[in-house]
């Protein structure tokens, strides 16, 4: 019989560690769980929030356990100022906050590390609001840039990252970071860093050599912005990504990403 992914962990003392980012708690195609599910926006969105939920759940359980959790912002999606709130199902910032609390709550981690957002979702001028977030869930630390050592192995995490309209150009933005990370190493201003971890853009891609690895993660909010039917053109990808580390600093990593039926393009039939 196979082992469960927890016995396999037990049996190497391996530590799991989950990134995951870009929930977007409140809008309508955002992270949204069961008590919160809203049909303010249309049916299409009510039933690809369900959806969308349900994968989640999967996912986690495919994983489970989870030793640390590196959330890399944009957990909640803010006022929705340039829609006019038209996206939103829940408006009050206070309530975005719990949604995401729950979101994380199911991972059941036992250590969480966290990272600010994009400005324009997650607090203007003086607002933090993932601080509020980083508080209830007791995360270790949240900042803006965060470096994490796990077992001698260094993720280098920041939100934001540039993208590209061409695929092949998705790679320079994070081949850059590592680039980057290389020099304010050379400086002494930056631990030299194994894994490069960025979001922000929705898409996964990755790029490295032996020594290092540098990725875009998946999001955890699904197709329905107006912004993004209207100004984009490249791949969505809805999911996480996951890491095992050994004692020794040995380390393998995967990623789950889902497609749903819900979201799916459908030709008009004249």
């Amino acid at each position: 019989m196979d082992k469960t992914s927890l016995e396999v962990i037990h049996d190497l003392n391996i530590r799991r560690v989950l990134v995951m980012s870009d929930m977007h708690c409140g809008h309508r195609v955002g992270l949204t769980p069961p008590k919160f599910l809203s049909k303010s926006c249309g049916d299409k969105y009510y039933y690809v929030q369900i959806e969308l939920w349900d994968q989640y759940k999967a996912i986690l359980n495919r994983l489970k356990p989870i030793d640390t959790l590196i959330i890399n912002a944009d957990c909640l999606d803010g006022l929705g100022e340039r829609t006019q709130g038209s996206e939103l199902i829940v408006k009050d910032r206070f309530k975005q906050v719990d949604m995401a609390v729950e979101c994380i709550n199911m991972v059941e981690a036992n250590k969480i590390v966290m990272t600010r957002g994009t400005p324009y979702h997650v607090g203007l001028g003086a607002e933090d609001w993932e601080d509020n977030i980083a508080k209830e869930v007791k995360a270790v630390k949240i900042g803006d840039h965060e470096w994490v050592d796990i077992n001698g192995v260094t993720f280098d995490v920041k939100h934001k990252i540039g993208s590209s309209s061409i695929p092949h150009g998705k790679f320079t933005p994070i081949a850059k970071d590592r680039l980057w990370n290389f020099l304010w190493t050379e400086h002494e201003e930056q631990p030299k860093s194994d894994i490069i971890i960025r979001s922000h853009v929705h898409y996964f891609c990755y790029c490295g050599e032996d020594g290092w690895l540098s990725l875009t993660t998946p999001a955890l909010q699904g197709m329905g912005s107006k912004f993004g039917a209207r100004m984009c053109s490249g791949l969505v990808h809805f999911g996480v990504v996951y890491f095992d580390i050994k004692d020794n600093g040995d380390w393998s990593w995967g990623w789950d990403i889902v497609r749903g039926e819900t979201q799916k393009a459908k030709a008009i039939q004249l």
